[in-house]
């Protein structure tokens, strides 16, 4: 309003606003373009069925979140939840298994992709692929849910999903350490990530990520992947765990989990708290 208490509207055109210069930030660009870039994408676990920690977390400066619906007692619900309090930071959902339903479920929910665990072969990567994306690119079953707008935003979602989406597949077995080559090879697979601690117990080392067996097998890993041009990345319990890995050249992180920052700020505040 001016100083008679009049209401002043202002029209500013696009071209005269002088953030178009300005880099754009990274959740408001094609995530799937970020990280077939090379873009270094910080994330971080979440395993708590909590709207509210979800907020907090998109607020805390990641670049994305790992929903796990692997390990974590998570609903579709719970899921869709997740992704809707954390909007518009993208987020990647890890479905319990190479289950096609599954992975319908965890894209209809508007996520931008999936993390499928224990993909030992290139055949289960292919399969990976096959469920996540619509024909003719593969079999996603055609549905009207939140990633479609609920119907109002059909035709955009379904003629850009297949660029869009990301299939991440992990490799965290021996056997995968064996197919790796033929893994990172498979159309469609942007990124391999490593489950450090299922892999190093295949190996008969649970646990012993420093262990040379480990390291041998986290090195061929990283070298087929980096022929095949497809990204690496890891869960680390820590930010000081995982610079290791992106002094290699993962990109894809993963930091800590929800459970884990919770508990850690409380324990600190308690300590210092009885030191006081």
């Amino acid at each position: 309003m001016d100083g008679s208490g009049k209401a002043i509207l202002c029209l500013i055109t696009i071209d005269s606003i002088s953030l178009l210069n300005q880099p754009i930030p990274k959740i408001m660009t094609n995530f799937r373009q970020l990280l077939n870039e090379g873009e270094r994408l910080l994330g971080t676990l979440v395993s708590i069925a909590s709207a509210q920690s979800v907020e907090i977390l998109s607020q805390a400066g990641f670049d994305w979140l790992f929903i796990d619906g692997e390990h974590a007692p998570l609903s579709d619900g719970d899921i869709q939840c997740i992704v809707q309090a954390a909007a518009p930071l993208p987020c990647l959902v890890r479905v319990h298994s190479l289950d096609e339903i599954a992975i319908k479920k965890a894209l209809d929910s508007g996520a931008n992709g999936i993390i499928v665990p224990q993909v030992n072969t290139a055949e289960q990567a292919a399969q990976a692929v096959a469920y996540a994306k619509y024909p003719p690119m593969g079999q996603r079953g055609v549905g009207i849910a939140r990633a479609q707008g609920y119907g109002f935003a059909f035709q955009e979602y379904i003629q850009q999903a297949n660029d869009n989406v990301v299939v991440v597949v992990q490799a965290e077995h021996a056997q995968a350490v064996e197919n790796i080559e033929a893994i990172a090879a498979t159309p469609g697979v942007d990124a391999v990530f490593i489950g450090p601690y299922d892999l190093s117990a295949s190996l008969g080392k649970m646990g012993q990520l420093d262990d040379p067996v480990v390291v041998a097998a986290v090195d061929r890993i990283s070298e087929a992947c980096l022929t095949a041009g497809v990204k690496l990345g890891v869960f680390s319990t820590s930010s000081e765990a995982a610079l290791p890995y992106i002094q290699r050249g993962f990109t894809l992180i993963t930091a800590g989990t929800d459970t884990l920052l919770l508990g850690q700020a409380g324990r600190d505040m308690a300590e210092r708290l009885k030191q006081a």
